[in-house]
């Protein structure tokens, strides 16, 4: 369990302490001191306490990523957070009253940090540092909030230069404008309730440079946008404008493309002619194929799985040479679950198509790919790498069945048959099945030794 040094002035025998609020900010315990990072105090050196009356466990959640340097007293030793009830126990030690009630109900008569035996489980607030954690929470939240009004200031500021600006101070508008709602979550919603986003939108167009649209695209990337937004930039001008960004622009650039179409895509309204693009779909493979970038794959294999969710795009996503593609990228063993069941899931999707089949069948490299990920990544690999099999094997036989066979297949089929969900299993027998066809019962059972396969 985790235990916290007191000061020596706060130490009294037996463990107990004592904790002064002036005395602990004048000897900089706390971080006063004038050190400009402590609790506020008037001209006599005295505490004072904000007049604002804030809900401190309020307080301490929106201050959990900005309170990094939280007093080691104000932890609670039990669940290693700040306490907002805190009460002291007989042996000096202080805990969060929920959790030590807990450990209390829990059979333990121990104090926890010294392990001491207790003849008397009651517990005292402890007023004196509930006033002080009040105060040291209450100035940095009210620092926090007059920063985010200045920066919601800023904001609103550059929503009126970019309805003015041209050119480069555009853009530079822009880039502050982006920093600002990727580092203040708050300013999202300001910038949303003065339509900003509107205006965002409306400089998304045939015209606009791609120091613009990348600018735009990365801010809108982190906004919240409403329905109408969203259909005003399904536009077929603004649409192209992202598809450009896609192939033409920096990694960021092409990830955030990405996220934006994820957004319309989500949208009820949405139309597959939207993504029915040869050059946005050349875009998405150029970007999976990228191997230097891991965050780009994985991107760009999200919204191609999105994309061939919608049947209507299959077939345009076997012309450009998915296929091909996606199995090169699977033959790769140091991939990632996070790679592979996007990838494999899509070509399950293509091969529902007469095309997508036939382009697995004459990849040379597919079949053997999908037995190797078949049991040798998680449930989700299995099922489409099963489905994929199935699929190719009963369009192709003659050609397909003794290739599958030949790289293992029969064995772990034997294995999915007894160690699988019922659809899989009826899936499993039916494919062995089919791939026992062409062979003696007793040339097949050699094909599915299962020491071959594990090796």
């Amino acid at each position: 369990m985790p235990q916290y040094e007191q000061h020596a002035s706060w130490r009294l025998e037996g463990g107990g302490q004592i904790i002064d609020p002036e005395t602990a900010v004048k000897g900089g315990i706390l971080g006063g001191g004038g050190g400009g990072g402590g609790l506020p105090t008037g001209k006599d050196g005295s505490l004072v306490v904000a007049a604002e009356k804030i809900d401190l466990r309020k307080m301490i959640e929106e201050l959990d990523s900005e309170a990094e340097d939280v007093p080691s007293v104000f932890i609670c030793p039990i669940s290693l957070e700040p306490m907002v009830d805190p009460v002291t126990l007989i042996t000096g030690q202080t805990y969060e009253r929920a959790n030590i009630l807990k450990w209390f109900s829990m059979g333990h008569l121990t104090c926890p940090t010294t392990m001491q035996e207790l003849w008397d489980d009651a517990v005292t607030p402890n007023r004196t540092l509930y006033q002080l954690i009040s105060a040291w929470f209450s100035q940095r939240y009210l620092q926090m909030k007059k920063r985010s009004e200045d920066v919601q200031g800023r904001a609103a500021e550059l929503i009126q230069t970019l309805k003015k600006a041209k050119g480069q101070v555009r853009v530079q508008a822009l880039k502050e404008l982006h920093n600002i709602v990727i580092s203040h979550a708050p300013v999202n919603k300001s910038v949303v309730d003065i339509a900003g986003v509107t205006h965002l939108s409306s400089l998304l167009g045939p015209f606009t440079s791609h120091a613009v649209g990348s600018e735009v695209i990365a801010i809108l990337v982190n906004l919240t946008l409403d329905s109408d937004t969203k259909s005003n930039l399904m536009q077929p001008a603004k649409i192209s404008l992202v598809v450009d960004l896609l192939n033409e622009g920096t990694i960021d650039t092409k990830i955030n493309c990405t996220k934006l179409i994820e957004m319309l895509m989500a949208e009820r309204c949405f139309r597959s002619e939207v993504v029915s693009s040869l050059s946005l779909l050349v875009a998405l493979l150029r970007l999976v194929k990228d191997k230097r970038h891991p965050n780009g794959v994985a991107a760009g294999l999200t919204l191609l799985k999105d994309i061939g969710s919608h049947a209507q795009v299959r077939s345009l996503m076997v012309s450009v040479g998915a296929v091909p593609q996606l199995v090169e990228l699977l033959s790769n063993p140091k991939w990632e679950l996070k790679f592979i069941e996007p990838a494999l899931q899509i070509l399950d999707d293509l091969s529902t198509t007469p095309e997508g089949l036939s382009a697995l069948k004459d990849c040379p490299q597919a079949i053997r790919t999908a037995v190797r990920l078949l049991m040798n990544g998680s449930d989700v690999c299995t099922h489409h790498a099963l489905s994929i099999l199935w699929a190719v094997c009963k369009l192709a036989f003659d050609e397909c069945a003794s290739l599958a066979v030949e790289a293992g297949l029969g064995a772990k089929l034997l294995l999915l048959r007894s160690g699988c969900n019922p659809e899989m299993k009826q899936r499993a027998a039916e494919l062995l099945k089919l791939c026992s066809r062409n062979y003696s019962p007793t040339v097949f059972s050699s094909k599915c030794k299962l020491t071959r396969t594990i090796q």
